[in-house]
């Protein structure tokens, strides 16, 4: 497993948007942007779902994912990581809520009672990450 140098942890403190992909059953590759957060206990990226989207599915079939990201307030600051995620509900909407506290400015995630299935954490490990 690879780590997250300490110098990019910054970019989990702002609204740093990443692009994950996964692999859709053909094998061709689907990206998403999403909001991120990051375990530094455990060095894993953190990122939320819905039961039944997209990424949700071809993880459960799939666990390769890879995730880049730049830094908002510098284009040339990137931080990329490839590796295999685990899903969890265990903790999922208190989650969402501290992502919608950073990202939104709000206490709650405003689209709970909208959304089709319960939520899920996309738990990323690394096993490889690039960064410059």
């Amino acid at each position: 497993m690879d780590e997250i140098p300490a110098e990019f942890h910054d970019l989990f403190e702002k609204r740093t948007f990443a692009h994950v992909s996964t692999l859709l059953p053909d094998g061709s590759p689907q990206v998403t942007p999403v909001w991120v957060d990051y375990d530094e206990t455990a060095g894993d990226l953190l990122v939320n779902t819905a039961r039944g989207r997209r990424k949700e599915k071809n993880l459960r079939s799939d666990s390769r994912v890879a995730v880049s990201m730049t830094d908002p307030d510098d284009g040339y600051r990137f931080l990329a990581v490839r590796g295999e995620a685990t899903l969890t509900t265990d903790g999922a909407v208190a989650h969402i809520n501290e992502l919608a506290s950073r990202y939104m400015g709000v206490d709650e995630y405003p689209h709970l009672g909208e959304e089709d299935g319960e939520r899920v954490i996309v738990r990323i490990a690394p096993d490889s990450v690039a960064h410059s």
